[in-house]
């Protein structure tokens, strides 16, 4: 027992965990190992002395004024246990041993953990092994906790029946669901795979697992982190982004630097840096918008390549409940803004966080006897709130 520290720092750094961990599990096995050896209705507390390389052991005992309740037989506490009366000592006896000792206060009686034999050490193993463990858990799980939001890479393990796929992320494991990779994706075992952290689970048969996601938006933002130095230096802001994994996204990019072209400095030259990052998203069409604080400006710069004539703020967006906006727009240019099956409406509602109206201006006849243009409404975009929380 005098190499205790010794061994407790060796512990800590062979298992990268911090010395007060592995003291605090330590001393929680020896109270365990103390109760279930001597008597589980007993008080007990542990204490490493580092002054005197010394573990310690004792016993609690409280002093306690003559009428207190626990100090009757068949006394029950708070939860509704019995207590054990030799928890407690009166204050007048507890006087004749030490006269400086008020109610309140407790008396220690050291137990000699090496007089317990051998079934004692085998029970403090067990315990403080199984501790020691749950710290390593929870230091795992805080660590990849501070990674949600960000991108890991692993290799593939295992591909199940659900086309779940598993991965080795350092000394953990990933699950990619079937629901969180883009469609048209199938990877193998050996693959190397990159994909954001979504969150960390515990799962009954296979432990924890982080949960990570190929279709989020954070994942595209990431994505072209990695490939643009403007973004990574922040020299180039991506205020929000909207996708539709493995078919079309928009980005909405500024900048506080008037010699940056924000779209430009994303695109790169010959559109080099934005082919990169829609290779690895399974050949997306990535859209750039320059961003406006003006909602009517970015709503119709987020409408490209549809040119509009006016946008109209019905509905400001509050507390995460999308807006509304009118926008009128030639007949010429409703399929454009509409897009192949939606796409281009879509997801300018999901980057503005605004409902878009179209109201579509027709043409003159030229025949009419009437100089005035007519309108009529286009019906209001399909929702996206389900459409989105898919790839959050």
């Amino acid at each position: 027992m005098d190499k205790i520290i010794d061994i407790l720092d060796s512990i800590a750094y062979e298992k990268g965990l911090k010395i007060d961990d592995v003291e605090n599990a330590l001393k929680e096995a020896l109270i365990k190992t103390a109760q279930k050896m001597v008597d589980a209705t007993l008080v007990f507390d542990a204490n490493i002395d580092r002054a005197n390389k010394r573990l310690e052991l004792f016993q609690k005992i409280e002093v306690v004024d003559e009428d207190d309740e626990r100090l009757l037989a068949n006394a029950i506490n708070k939860q509704g246990l019995p207590v054990n009366y030799e928890n407690f000592i009166t204050l007048e006896e507890a006087k004749e041993i030490d006269p400086d000792l008020e109610i309140g206060d407790f008396m220690n009686y050291d137990l000699e953990f090496e007089n317990m034999g051998r079934n004692a050490a085998t029970i403090l193993h067990s315990n403080f092994e199984f501790r020691l463990q749950r710290f390593i858990e929870e230091n795992i799980v805080n660590k990849y906790k501070e990674k949600i939001g960000k991108t890991v890479s692993g290799t593939v393990t295992r591909v199940d029946k659900s086309d779940n796929t598993f991965i080795e992320i350092g000394e953990v494991k990933g699950i990619l669901q079937r629901k969180s990779r883009i469609k048209g994706e199938t990877f193998k075992v050996g693959d190397v795979l990159k994909a954001v952290v979504k969150g960390v689970n515990i799962d009954k048969t296979n432990g924890l697992l982080i949960d990570i996601s190929r279709t989020s938006p954070k994942f595209l933002e990431n994505l072209l982190t990695l490939e643009v130095p403007e973004l990574k230096d922040k020299k180039v802001i991506i205020e929000a982004s909207a996708r539709i994994p493995g078919t079309r996204s928009k980005i909405a990019l500024s900048t506080i630097e008037p010699q940056i072209d924000p779209i430009g400095a994303v695109v790169g030259v010959k559109g080099v840096r934005i082919s990169s990052v829609s290779k690895q998203l399974h050949g997306e069409n990535i859209d750039c918008v320059e961003y406006s604080t003006i909602p009517e400006m970015f709503i119709s710069r987020a409408l490209s390549p549809a040119m509009v004539n006016s946008v109209k703020i019905e509905k400001a967006p509050i507390n995460g409940e999308k807006g509304k906006a009118i926008v009128t727009i030639p007949s010429d240019q409703k399929s454009k803004a509409i897009g192949k099956a939606g796409l281009n409406i879509r997801l300018a509602s999901m980057l503005t966080k605004y409902d878009i109206e179209l109201v579509e201006i027709a043409s003159i006849n030229s025949n009419s006897s009437n100089n005035e243009a007519t309108s009529s409404n286009e019906e209001k975009t399909t929702d996206t709130a389900s459409l989105e929380a898919l790839f959050k």
